[in-house]
């Protein structure tokens, strides 16, 4: 059997206080600098990413650590208390797991949330953050969403849909009915998805579609973090700007990806962020929505090449 010496591959690890497995892996050697991946949802897994880029960016010359949160993706746990604090320790725990003292952060979608809270909290632990395609203002988030939506079934005649979005515009804007209405018209019109994809990205979604982890995460997917996590933090009408200026009055390295077609967030979003944390450390991707790892896997790479020295 062929060894290598420092290169951890596939690494399963069974640690914390409550005695249950995390779903956790590690790609490449431990010499190079350590990245963690921390991915989206709530009640999602870092399954697609280490599908189709964990080995990729590995290649490139990182340490990459990538898990699922404590009861969700494959990370089952019936005592999941679904709060930051609780993840907070479980990062922490694979920070000791894996004998690192610092890592860059990479914060993916509400995973954005999670490492940047985190950083606030532990800033000695991160060498760098890097937001892709991190959520906000949760707000402005819902706010795109159906401005943008209005425009298409104004523009397809589409009355019944109309009508629901003026509903939900007089919800509760901080009640779990008016963020899961908001994302369902989110998905329902496409904007997670970019209608350009080039070649590679047609292959990397191809190859996740066949992937045994991401089917079995796909067929186990329930709504209980997405619940928990708004019962217990209300997360839904929370904005990271503050905290990610603080950070940056602070010499913390703040990064960030986004893509163009990603129809949840406004352009002006984006370029306050930009304007937060400067021009050259915010790449605005054109073909490329929310998965911005599988949609410009080549220019994710590159950009992380770039801003990790």
């Amino acid at each position: 059997m062929k060894q290598i010496v420092g290169l951890v591959v596939l690494l399963l690890t069974t640690f914390f206080t409550s005695g249950q497995t995390l779903y956790t892996k590690a790609y490449g050697s431990s010499k190079n600098k350590p990245v963690i991946f921390i991915h989206g949802g709530p009640g999602s897994s870092s399954v697609a990413f280490e599908a189709t880029t964990a080995q990729k960016l590995a290649d490139n010359g990182f340490y990459v650590i990538l898990y699922d949160r404590r009861g969700e993706g494959l990370s089952k746990d019936e005592n999941a208390k679904f709060n930051f604090q609780e993840t907070f320790d479980d990062l922490n725990g694979i920070y000791k797991k894996f004998g690192i003292k610092k890592a860059t952060l990479i914060g993916f979608s509400f995973g954005g949330i999670v490492s940047t809270l985190y950083t606030e909290k532990y800033a000695d632990n991160v060498t760098s953050l890097i937001l892709v395609s991190s959520l906000l203002s949760q707000q402005e988030t819902y706010s795109t969403i159906l401005k943008r939506s209005k425009v298409i079934y104004q523009t397809q005649k589409d009355s019944a849909n109309l009508n629901n979005i003026f509903k939900v515009e007089n919800m509760d804007k901080s009640s779990f009915e008016y963020r899961a209405s908001c994302f369902k018209h989110a998905s329902q019109n496409g904007f997670f998805a970019t209608k350009n994809q080039n070649d590679l990205a047609k292959s990397l979604y191809s190859k996740l579609q066949s992937d045994s982890g991401y089917m079995k995460f796909s067929s186990q997917k329930n709504n209980d973090a997405v619940v928990g996590f708004w019962k217990n933090e209300k997360y839904s009408t929370m904005s990271i700007m503050p905290v990610l200026k603080h950070l940056q009055s602070e010499k913390i390295k703040i990064y960030a990806l986004y893509g163009k077609d990603d129809g949840i967030f406004s352009t002006e979003q984006v370029m306050n962020l930009q304007d937060l944390i400067g021009n050259d450390k915010l790449k605005y991707l054109d073909n490329c929505a929310h998965y911005l790892y599988t949609d410009q896997q080549i220019a994710f790479i590159a950009a992380l090449k770039t801003w990790i020295k």
